[in-house]
């Protein structure tokens, strides 16, 4: 037994060597790749655009004041502005749309180090008044995508890029006069009988029928007479606005949930379901409105606590999770798939022109090869976004809330008396299962449930029926604890 061991823990040894030195490999190609297709994609946009389109290769060579567009933010923190009715305000970015360390990206940083920085950062300059007022050096892209806010656009460019799919489905949110997200709504209409309802957050490059599709049909007409169930295609996905200008933020997800939901259907108690990013956005409202969550339940939450001696140096807490999230490994296959989406900014648009902007006709495909036994309610939510869409969500959701996650976990942990359940499944590849027990480390009072057998897609898709039961129970004893706290 002893020799076995030895030799299994010398296999997977090799294999570790192997795996680093072909990913080291066929990262750097791809490195390259992605530095030709950023050279080709300015060329294509300037041709069939007839302008210049902004990409996070670019140096940060702009340098803002506070001219009456942009106001400064604080040193130490990427931060953006934007323009709302009456007053121009903050957002927080995540460096890793700009700083994402490569070889080619490590060769370039050396030559320009000195003369521009791709990360925010803060000084002081004296008027001829003598007040100090400060300025900070942006990425020109965020500069340039900010531009059509700053002028009082608010979401705009209807019309999607020629990369971009313009199907029916996919634009269909241009025809809408109302600057809200794309929710489905079931179960009771009786807002007073009914009294709480129930919000479904999907995970990233997904939709609202990732729930609709699988645990909606299985409620009980107990709980669809009961509660109303509202599930949202996010900003960017499904049937919901794709604006080109935007920067899909958390706090821009947030006030369209807010918006599209919570203040359109007069949402005042409720529970929250969500799925890997999902899980974020869900801790957010959550601590945004802690009077009136009644219960959380987290699948595959991407929770990723970053050690304290990572922030020290160069590392920050965004790269810290961009490493965990995507490890440029070629092994497993879905570390590789992440690897691509996260670190290559040309090399996932060129996916999502491939895939997204085809999707009719993989769908005809699919349909036609299964011979409609399958059905195509994932590739909906896989398909129907827009690459400026998923990239900015995937770093300024995963990779930008580094930061704020903790502090989420404690004030849900110390504020709020909801009850925590986290699902997950054993087998999922892309968000490990050490994730849902860092979440209990954080919140003691969180319920974990690890599902054998099942991944991070099919611990919904896999057990629709026997999920349904299980929040229908968590809702049911929600709802009595709150009653007999109030007693």
């Amino acid at each position: 037994m002893t020799a076995m061991a030895k030799a299994r823990r010398v296999s997977a040894s090799m294999g570790r060597l192997v795996n680093e030195g072909v990913s080291f490999i066929v990262f750097s190609f791809l490195d390259l790749v992605d530095l030709v297709l950023c050279f080709v994609y300015k060329v294509a946009d300037f041709f069939i655009e007839a302008e210049w389109k902004p990409c996070y290769c670019s140096s940060s060579k702009e340098n803002i004041t506070n001219s009456g567009k942009i106001l400064v933010s604080e040193q130490g923190k990427s931060k953006i502005v934007c323009l709302s009715s009456t007053k121009l305000q903050l957002e927080e970015i995540s460096d890793t749309l700009y700083t994402r360390p490569s070889l080619l990206s490590e060769l370039s940083r050396k030559r320009r180090q000195k003369v521009d920085s791709t990360i925010v950062q803060g000084c002081e300059k004296k008027n001829k008044n003598g007040t100090v007022r400060s300025t900070f050096t942006v990425n020109s892209t965020i500069v340039e995508m900010l531009q059509g806010k700053i002028g009082g656009q608010g979401i705009s460019h209807p019309i999607p890029r020629w990369s971009d799919c313009d199907c029916q489905f996919c634009t269909c949110w241009t025809s809408s006069t109302k600057d809200t997200l794309f929710v489905r709504a079931q179960g009771s209409r009786d807002t007073k009988a009914s009294g709480e309802d129930v919000l479904f957050i999907h995970g990233f490059i997904s939709s609202s029928a990732f729930w609709t599709e699988t645990v909606f049909p299985n409620f009980t007409s107990a709980a669809k007479s009961k509660y109303r169930l509202f599930a949202v295609d996010l900003l960017g996905f499904g049937r919901s606005p794709k604006p080109r200008d935007s920067l899909y933020t958390l706090k821009e997800h947030l006030e369209m949930i807010e918006r599209s939901v919570l203040e359109a259907h007069k949402v005042k108690s409720f529970h929250i379901v969500a799925h890997s990013l999902g899980c974020i956005l869900a801790l957010a409202i959550a601590v945004k409105h802690p009077g009136s969550v009644k219960s959380l339940t987290l699948l595959a939450p991407p929770y990723y606590p970053v050690p304290k001696g990572e922030t020290a140096g160069t590392a920050t807490a965004t790269q810290y999770v961009l490493r965990r999230v995507a490890p440029r490994r070629v092994w497993p296959a879905i570390a590789f798939g992440a690897s691509l989406a996260c670190w290559y900014e040309h090399i996932s648009r060129t996916i999502c022109l491939l895939i997204c902007k085809n999707h009719r006709f993989i769908e005809f495909l699919v349909k036609l090869l299964t011979r409609n036994r399958v059905r195509t309610f994932l590739l909906e939510g896989f398909f129907c976004h827009t690459h400026n869409a998923a990239w900015h969500t995937l770093h300024n959701i995963i990779c930008g809330s580094a930061a704020k996650i903790d502090a989420y976990m404690d004030s849900v942990r110390d504020h709020l008396q909801c009850s925590v359940n986290v699902f997950h499944g054993k087998e999922d590849e892309l968000i490990p299962v050490e994730c849902s027990y860092n979440v209990q480390s954080k919140i003691p009072r969180a319920r974990v449930k690890v599902i054998d057998n099942f991944d991070h897609i099919t611990i919904i898709v896999g057990r629709q029926k026997a999920f349904a039961r299980e929040l229908e129970q968590i809702w049911k004893n929600s709802s009595s604890s709150s009653s007999s706290s109030t007693a």
